[in-house]
């Protein structure tokens, strides 16, 4: 009976151990999920663009699939490269976070391109939908869940950079709980943006009163703007983002003449003006990375279309010769 009781409160005594271990994983994973709050947000708003123009049947499941290709980026293949990386060679991680941004520097600028230059349509154009719908459906899920891999991995690395010195255990628990929150709470967003149109049209049909459905037409007038606006936001975050990455990653390396002089000068004008100076400091930087942003993608636009595009065409085509042979 002794033995059963020992037994017992062993048994308590891990309970309460792994309830503690629980607790930290949430509380350092809440932690370190508001320090990417930034990338969060920028996050939820890329995505609404890549299901402009489809048909309301198929918003949701675009978004499911998006969501699934995000989760399995976060769990996947960032969280164990994520702690390989940070164990074993830290210091390649802030080049390769650099790459990642000059990819949105250069999505983003290829956008704002395509508006601006004559002869150049956007793939985003309902003519593209109604040719081929499925066909451009995988091309979206695929650009979107691409985007998303760059924003997860930044994501990933500043949540990991926040998580307290611990085993690995508790690091990947802490990062795995962060990707599903994360995860949840960016696609859940998108869902309800994405289908808003949808319940304004119920409530302007089905709504008992007249306010009721005043506020459901008002609504479905209200969203082809804010989609285009979102759009908007979308193409405005890859380059603020991706900015953002490259000059933090100069720093790091030991360039820090481009970082400086945006910190100064938002500085100098959050200061000058007095007013509200932390969001203005914040509003002029994230200003000047996207400039900085869209003239870097506009640099690699031609180097990507000319030389690496046509590089890679030509290696996967030969793979493709040599596996039908």
């Amino acid at each position: 009976m002794s033995g059963l009781l020992a037994l017992l409160d062993d048994v308590a005594a891990i309970a309460k151990v792994a309830a503690a271990s629980v607790d930290d994983v949430i509380g350092q994973a809440a932690k370190a999920g508001s320090k990417a709050a930034g990338a969060v947000i920028d996050d939820a708003a890329v995505t609404p663009k890549y299901v402009a123009g489809f048909s309301p049947a198929r918003e949701l499941p675009i978004v499911w699939r998006i969501a699934k290709g995000s989760l399995k980026n976060k769990l996947i293949f960032l969280l164990p490269v994520g702690l390989l990386l940070n164990t074993f060679l830290p210091g390649i991680i802030t080049p390769l976070l650099m790459l990642g941004g000059a990819y949105l520097c250069f999505e983003g600028a290829e956008k704002v391109y395509h508006l601006f230059v004559p002869g150049h349509h956007d793939a985003d154009q309902p003519k593209d939908l109604v040719q081929d719908p499925t066909h451009l459906e995988e091309q979206k899920v695929s650009g979107a869940i691409k985007t998303d891999f760059i924003l997860s991995a930044e994501i990933m690395t500043i949540a990991l950079s926040e998580i307290p010195d611990s085993n690995i255990w508790m690091e990947a628990s802490t990062l795995a709980v962060v990707a599903i929150g994360i995860t949840v709470m960016v696609y859940g967003s998108v869902a309800l943006i994405v289908k808003a149109d949808d319940f304004g049209l119920h409530l302007s049909r089905e709504g008992r009163f007249g306010v009721t459905r005043a506020i459901g037409i008002g609504i479905v007038k209200a969203m082809p703007g804010v989609m285009k606006f979102l759009m908007t936001v979308g193409t405005a975050a890859m380059l603020w983002v991706g900015g953002s990455i490259v000059i933090h990653g100069l720093k790091e390396l030991g360039v820090k003449g481009l970082y400086n002089t945006i910190h100064n000068i938002a500085h100098n004008i959050a200061h000058t003006i007095g007013v509200a100076e932390g969001f203005l400091g914040w509003f002029a930087t994230a200003t000047m990375d996207g400039i900085f942003g869209l003239i870097l993608g506009l640099i690699l636009i031609p180097i990507v279309t000319k030389v690496i595009e046509p590089a890679w065409h030509m290696v996967t085509g030969k793979k493709e010769e040599a596996s039908g042979h």
